[in-house]
């Protein structure tokens, strides 16, 4: 099932639990944000490799973002490139989820399941991949540049508790000795 019908379902399973009265007082995704560090001004390699490799996984082209402040111990200084993020919304987002949920965990080396700690309290969940390659669209000759990536799932959930049945809801795969609420 795709998660925009998933969407749809969740009203009903959290009608009882919640209290909604309202379709629209479920929760739902809001975007997905990409992100990954390029590295230092010195590894002009890094610099261009993370951004297409990014723009290969998510489909949509990345953003470059610059250092908020110069900080002369890392040799860096305001406005040098530091990192690549992409946000995703609408259809874009919704591929990228099926792929992480059905391709990207399944393919993650000692894969267990997600903490329900990287929930927040204000309904959105963080996570961190150690390496890239766990996407089908980085090739084999791609594998001496690994790079990590962070994924922030927003949704509109209220609290952590509704975040946490939501998300499991939607199909992300919580560790099974932590006790859903």
């Amino acid at each position: 099932m795709k998660i925009k019908e998933k969407q749809k379902k969740i009203f009903e399973d959290l009608k009882e639990r919640f209290g909604y009265k309202n379709v629209m007082q479920a929760p739902r995704l809001v975007k997905v944000v990409v992100s990954s560090g390029v590295g230092t001004k010195k590894d002009k390699r890094a610099q261009e490799v993370v951004p297409d490799r990014l723009s290969k996984i998510t489909g949509q082209k990345v953003s470059i973002r610059g250092a908020k402040k110069s900080i002369a111990s890392f040799k860096v200084r305001q406005g040098d490139p530091v990192g690549a993020q992409v946000t995703l919304r609408g259809a874009r987002m919704d591929q990228f989820l099926e792929k992480l949920l059905n391709v990207a965990f399944p393919r993650t080396k000692d894969f267990r399941g997600l903490k329900t700690s990287c929930v927040d309290n204000m309904g959105n969940i963080t996570l961190g991949l150690k390496e890239h390659t766990v996407f089908p669209e980085t090739t084999d000759e791609e594998l001496k540049d690994v790079f990590g990536l962070a994924v922030t799932i927003v949704s509109s959930a209220k609290s952590k508790e509704e975040a946490v049945a939501f998300f499991g809801e939607i199909g992300i795969p919580f560790e099974k000795n932590e006790v859903l609420v």
